[in-house]
């Protein structure tokens, strides 16, 4: 455990000092670039994990040095959602929220990235006040568009829940960007995606959706049952199909 919360935290600092650092994860194979940037080289993407990462860390840090709903506040888009049961967009229902007096404690273990290298995920486990354990996976958004010099990383839904015993994770964060060739949008259907446009009003979630990158190469579903159980995915494009690559099963009363 000493050995895991060493590497852990050793990898975190190089990021935070050297953002553009690349944590190890396979290249997407050669081919059309769904990114909108210039044509990359065989088998790399623009996409970069350490992006994601680093406004994790900066999040749960945020949490603990100005408060929790403080922090959840300040790094959430103005239409993220989030769920108490009930799915519900979170700037409304975070609005003059008071911070408890301890925040929880937060550690990403896996990443996740579309080929246009605007959006991420992050999934790891989680420490509550009193001790309990639990795990949580958030969805997060550069709301600037591609190769704007100043980057805006929002998370845009974000969901966790307890556990009986702390989540296990492997000794190094590891990370998957989706595969930049074929045509992810036509599996999508109606699935919106992308950001939502800046200056629109935000509309009170439905109990089941789904959203995209702007690329589609990413998807996040939610299905929210009347007895407040709920399922959240990830799927990345596997270059003809869609893998799940996160299932969170909440069931109904958990905390």
């Amino acid at each position: 455990m000493q050995a895991r919360q060493v590497s852990l935290a050793l990898m975190m600092a190089a990021l935070v000092t050297q953002p553009g650092a690349l944590l190890a994860q396979p290249g997407p194979p050669p081919g059309r670039d769904l990114s909108g940037f210039p044509p990359r080289p065989a088998g790399q993407s623009y996409a970069n994990s350490s992006a994601v990462l680093v406004a994790e860390i900066a999040f749960a840090r945020l949490a603990q040095d100005k408060g929790q709903w403080t922090a959840f506040r300040e790094t959430a888009a103005a239409d993220a959602l989030m769920f108490v049961d009930q799915p519900v967009l979170a700037q409304s229902w975070l609005k003059s929220r008071a911070d408890p007096a301890q925040a929880v404690k937060w550690q990403p273990q896996k990443l996740f990235m579309a080929c246009d290298g605007r959006t991420g995920a992050s999934t790891g486990a989680s420490q509550f006040p009193g001790g309990a354990n639990g795990y949580y996976t958030t969805v997060w958004q550069n709301l600037q568009k591609p190769r704007a010099k100043k980057t805006d990383w929002k998370w845009v839904l974000d969901h966790g829940a307890m556990l009986s015993a702390p989540r296990a994770g492997d000794e190094m964060i590891s990370s998957r960007t989706a595969v930049c060739t074929g045509n992810p949008k036509a599996a999508l259907g109606d699935v919106p995606m992308g950001p939502a446009p800046k200056g629109s009003h935000p509309v009170a979630p439905s109990a089941k959706g789904a959203r995209a990158s702007a690329d589609g190469t990413m998807v996040w579903r939610w299905d929210v049952r009347a007895d407040g159980s709920r399922t959240i995915t990830i799927e990345l494009w596997n270059g003809s199909s869609f893998d799940t690559v996160v299932r969170d099963d909440v069931p109904a009363g958990a905390t």
